[in-house]
């Protein structure tokens, strides 16, 4: 294993070191706002070509990381979440193609009108300019952000997670390389060289008025601190409390297939099932199969009187379990009266990420999808598509649960502001 990471990443003033990050990284959002989209897109691909071709410098960086981890006594969805092979860095170089084959955002002219005075106005899509990134553990996040803000021509100031440091700056090499390639600004993409969390104080203060917005990516205790301590706006979501909703209409074999996917596909994503809601009116047929499921799956249920009248390995749900984001293999179950139950209960104790009803009512399901205030609902298909590459946007840099700017997936798209450009031929207000 290589040294301590905290002995090679230099010494300074932290305060000077990340003011001039924040300096250089405006510099290089004036070039990509106004960069070709080829000149973008070739940037891209040879960030996938680096990728594939530093493979193995890559892995042996995450080893490194995972052995720290480990030795430091992280397990389970922790180490899952840092953790690397070959077909995730293949899926990291495959993200950047499908990033590099959207449609370039910026100078799309999104509406135009003629006033009665002559005068033409456009409202088109421009850069954000830069962007801090906030993350933990997941290194591949590292690619997913940088790809995404150079595709939207805004410029990446990336804090990843500090158990994934060596990864992290692996991966970077990678996409510096991409950047070479195509003549654009090193400092479009670069990673705080520091574990030190002050570092993440000064980018919530914005650095001088550097960065324009910020986006946690982690645990409930890191987008908390970035909610209430940013002095710049936030795209984020602080939990991810899903629900699946059986409805009495459901077809078991679907609502089962859906559950154990949204459920044990990966605990550890913000878009796995936390609660499992079921109709009272296919209580008898429906509650039975669905727990034993689970239970013969490896997962923990806390259930209310009628579900752990089910099974006597179901214990007992208290209150605080109905809200509780567990991102592992434990699951709450209710039985609920209606389908407007099920809708209070996720309004009270949700966390309006993503939902799911499964039915084959379509007026249930369409009041289900009108009602639950969540950022993604969905109709008979797991919550573990809450995924900005499965939406088709490549990748995301996170989930927005706000209702400004950016809500769901945030993609290329919502990396994007607008501005009005007023075209006439000489009119004057009168």
């Amino acid at each position: 294993m290589t040294a301590s990471l905290k002995s090679i990443e230099g010494t300074g003033d932290i305060s000077s070191v990340m003011r001039e990050i924040g300096l250089r990284a405006r510099a290089a959002s004036r070039v990509l706002a106004v960069a070709p989209a080829d000149r973008k897109n070739r940037a891209l691909a040879g960030m996938a070509t680096a990728v594939r071709e530093q493979a193995s410098a890559i892995l042996s960086a995450n080893a490194e990381d995972v052995a720290e981890a480990k030795g430091a006594g992280v397990t389970g969805a922790s180490l899952d979440r840092l953790a690397l092979d070959a077909t995730r860095v293949e899926a990291i170089a495959a993200g950047i193609e499908a990033v590099g084959a959207l449609k370039d955002p910026v100078g799309v002219v999104t509406e135009s009108w003629t006033r009665p005075n002559g005068m033409r106005i456009e409202r088109v899509r421009v850069p954000l300019g830069v962007i801090g990134i906030i993350y933990e553990s997941r290194p591949n996040v590292t690619a997913d952000a940088a790809v995404l803000c150079l595709k939207a021509g805004t410029a990446a100031i990336l804090r990843g997670g500090s158990d994934s440091m060596r990864t992290s700056r692996a991966i970077l090499a990678a996409l510096a390389s991409g950047l070479e390639t195509a003549g654009l600004p090193a400092a479009a993409i670069q990673l705080v060289p520091t574990r030190d969390r002050a570092a993440v104080g000064l980018m919530l203060q914005g650095l001088d008025g550097n960065i324009d917005v910020i986006v946690p990516r982690g645990g409930k205790s890191l987008v908390a601190r970035v909610q209430a301590e940013a002095k710049v706006p936030v795209f984020a979501h602080l939990e991810g409390v899903c629900h699946v909703f059986v409805h009495r209409s459901a077809s078991l074999d679907m609502a089962k297939k859906i559950v154990l996917n949204a459920k044990m596909r990966r605990t550890g994503v913000c878009g796995a099932a936390e609660t499992l809601l079921v109709d009272r009116g296919g209580e008898t047929t429906n509650l039975k199969p669905l727990v034993e499921m689970l239970l013969a799956a490896g997962c923990e249920v806390r259930g209310d009187a009628a579900t752990q009248a089910i099974d006597k390995r179901v214990k007992a749900a208290t209150e605080e379990d109905w809200g509780t984001e567990y991102l592992d293999a434990i699951i709450a179950v209710k039985v609920v009266d209606d389908i407007a139950a099920a809708i209070a209960h996720i309004e009270r104790y949700g966390s309006h990420h993503t939902d799911a009803i499964v039915a084959d009512d379509d007026v249930a399901a369409a009041k289900f999808l009108t009602e639950v205030d969540s950022a993604i609902v969905l109709h008979n298909a797991s919550t573990q598509f809450a995924d900005g590459g499965e939406f088709g946007f490549g990748a995301e840099i996170g989930i927005a649960t706000g209702r400004l700017h950016a809500r769901g997936p945030v993609g290329v798209d919502q990396l994007t502001t607008f501005k009005y450009r007023i075209h006439g031929n000489g009119q004057t207000r009168p």
